[in-house]
């Protein structure tokens, strides 16, 4: 018989990568890593592993290992949902994740709900960059997160994850004085630019929306805060990508111009999930928060 908890590293190896990081997410030695690993090999009988130098990668039994590692994972997540479901009221504790400006919009109303709806349920947040979401969910330090993509840079699937779409906004180009040409994102080929640290989905979204407009960024300054960063465009130190969930206080001396690319936010769990009653809570009060901010547009 297999062993679940080898099959999960195996599923972290071909997701991350190096032994390497999947020890450094999930609390294990490198070493103790590749003995699980190795043992996983000896159980299931067909070599799941080349080593190239440093290197380890996965052999096509591994690749379709992982793939029914998959659907075992998600089977436990939904005997522990029914489980939770018998419970009389909801216990334990809900881990969520969101990027910044969706915590100040979305998530804080819906904290508001879920502490006065489920008391005895202990929820504890973490500030987390999209691009970092579906790991956390799979090494099972968030339990549901808001995540978001943007037209020009879609999320990759993820065959462990389940996403719904939950909120779609205006991006805006940002700069301390207004563009006199149709093309307000060309007039500012000449402009220094501020984006989020690079490896963000924020600095990626910056370099696409430029190069789709015929011109890379000099991208002078980084930060990941918007009221940084519209601090900084407010003192002429170059323009900037913003969405409208940024926009709650511009301030006054900087044009806003809407663009026709939208950012959209997801609630992302993992497959199995779905049926939790702590999920199934988090996802109503936030989706009551969305509509809450649909509304207010």
């Amino acid at each position: 018989m297999l062993d679940v908890r080898k099959l999960r590293l195996l599923r972290e190896l071909a997701h991350r990568g190096t032994i390497a990081a999947v020890a450094d997410a999930l609390s294990y030695t490198p070493s103790a890593v590749s003995q699980q690993l190795t043992a996983l090999e000896r159980e299931a009988g067909v070599p799941l592993l080349e080593r190239t130098g440093r290197r380890v990668l996965l052999t096509p039994a591994a690749h379709l290992l992982v793939g029914h590692t998959e659907t075992v994972l998600a089977a436990l997540e939904r005997a522990d949902a029914e489980l939770a479901c018998a419970r009389d009221e909801l216990v334990g504790t809900l881990r969520i994740g969101a990027f910044p400006t969706a915590a100040r919009t979305l998530l804080s109303p819906a904290l508001v709900t879920l502490s006065t709806d489920h008391p005895r349920l202990e929820l504890t947040v973490t500030e987390i960059d999209p691009a970092e979401v579906p790991d956390a969910l799979r090494a099972g330090t968030l339990d549901i997160a808001l995540t978001h993509d943007y037209d020009l840079v879609p999320a990759t699937p993820d065959a462990a994850l389940r996403t719904e779409p939950l909120h779609s906004e205006t991006v805006h180009l940002a700069t301390r004085t207004p563009a006199r040409t149709p093309d307000p994102l060309r007039a500012q080929v000449e402009s220094p630019w501020i984006a989020g640290t690079p490896g963000t989905l924020c600095h990626t979204v910056t370099l696409r929306v430029c190069q789709a407009a015929g011109f890379t960024p000099r991208i002078r300054h980084h930060a990941d805060d918007f009221t940084t960063v519209l601090a900084l465009v407010a003192a002429g130190a170059g323009a900037a990508i913003v969405p409208a969930m940024a926009l709650h206080s511009p301030p006054a001396a900087i044009t806003l111009t809407p663009l026709p690319i939208r950012r959209h936010t997801y609630l992302a769990h993992r497959n199995g999930t779905d049926a939790h009653p702590a999920v199934q809570a988090a996802r109503t009060a936030l989706r009551a928060a969305a509509d809450r901010t649909d509304s207010a547009v």
